[in-house]
């Protein structure tokens, strides 16, 4: 990616009510982290056990937690405060996670994310838990449940081993359609793979073949008694350049269970000078436009992930962006989709056709 998005750290808001498993999911991502640093922002004032220690309620403290990865218990008026601490170079981070209290809304912790003016992070997706044994308890008690899954890019199914399949169904189809949009995957004790939310940073050992001593630790936890949740990955590789109107069209209509959308994107003639970063999450769109790096090769290459998606579909969908040759070209104004996506000051002194 280009220079200012590798400096852009991703924000995930992890949110559910009471009891649904949302510490369990942040404690499994921490344990999983092995190699990339997560910061966890909880918005709560009770006590929150992460593993061995407890942030017990003390607003504005920040403690490490032993492997990389740091923890603050924050209120949500000083949010944009402690994403400015542990947005520092010096923290080193590689993703935020800010887990609500059982009780906020979670629209206005995405909104505020969204407004802030950090330039060192981007959103990185609302998830929200639920818990797949009390779901119709909980919208009888909680009827903003509907409102909380619609606004969702996320939705883990929670505690799937506590429900009979032909509930489990039920549940999930319901979750489906009020989600919309929004990837629906099922968990059994909070496990999905961290790679469904952030980039996991891969340790030397691991690219060597070698399993690491953490690795080994948690190794027991990685077998078939607590599988991580379900999804697919879609890659694509070509050399053609990519119609940006077209590419735009498959983006605003971005399929049911499509969560996240990464890679770099080759534009052709349309600019002939840039290749153009592109993160997608959920809703949220965002281009990132940089020179080729000299003696580089044009491509376009994209990552797909989410739950339920058709492969072969989107692979036909992303090749029909392809251009088809002279006559395919877009005309003058054929960037402006795609340049509505790039933050202002990137856009600079910069040809777009």
């Amino acid at each position: 990616m280009s220079t200012q998005q590798a400096q852009q750290i991703p924000v995930v808001v992890l949110s559910g009510f009471l009891g649904s498993g949302k510490t369990t999911l942040l404690n499994h991502l921490l344990r999983s982290a092995r190699g990339t640093r997560i910061g966890v922002m909880v918005n709560d004032f009770g006590d929150i056990g992460i593993d061995a220690m407890t942030v017990a309620g003390q607003v504005g403290s920040t403690v490490s937690l032993g492997n990389g990865c740091l923890c603050c218990a924050v209120d949500a008026s000083e949010l944009d405060e402690y994403l400015e601490v542990l947005t520092r170079p010096s923290a080193r981070l590689d993703v935020i996670v800010i887990e609500a209290s059982g009780l906020a809304e979670p629209q206005e912790l995405v909104r505020m994310v969204l407004a802030s003016e950090n330039e060192r992070i981007v959103y990185g997706g609302l998830v929200q838990v639920v818990d797949a044994a009390e779901f119709s308890a909980t919208r009888a008690r909680h009827p903003e449940t509907d409102r909380h899954l619609a606004l969702a890019d996320l939705v883990v199914v929670n505690k799937t081993d506590r429900v009979a399949e032909r509930e489990l169904e039920a549940v999930h189809d319901t979750v489906a359609g009020l989600a919309g949009r929004a990837a629906v995957i099922r968990a059994a004790y909070g496990r999905i793979d961290p790679e469904v939310l952030f980039d996991r940073v891969v340790p030397e050992d691991e690219i060597e073949g070698q399993m690491s001593i953490e690795d080994l630790l948690y190794a027991d936890e990685d077998t078939a008694a607590h599988p991580h949740a379900a999804y697919e990955t879609l890659s694509l590789s070509t050399g053609t350049a990519l119609h940006p109107r077209r590419l735009m069209d498959f983006l605003d209509s971005r399929p049911y269970g499509l969560y996240r959308m990464k890679g770099f994107v080759d534009f052709g003639e349309a600019d002939p000078v840039n290749r153009y970063g592109v993160h997608a999450v959920g809703r949220f769109l965002r281009f990132y436009p940089e020179p080729w790096p000299e003696g580089e090769e044009r491509r376009t290459q994209l990552v797909l992930i989410g739950s339920g998606i058709d492969a072969e579909a989107l692979r036909k969908e992303l090749a029909a962006c392809e251009l088809t040759g002279p006559q395919d070209a877009p005309d003058e104004h054929g960037m402006w989709g795609v340049l509505r996506y790039v933050q202002p000051d990137e856009t600079e002194e910069r040809p777009t056709s």
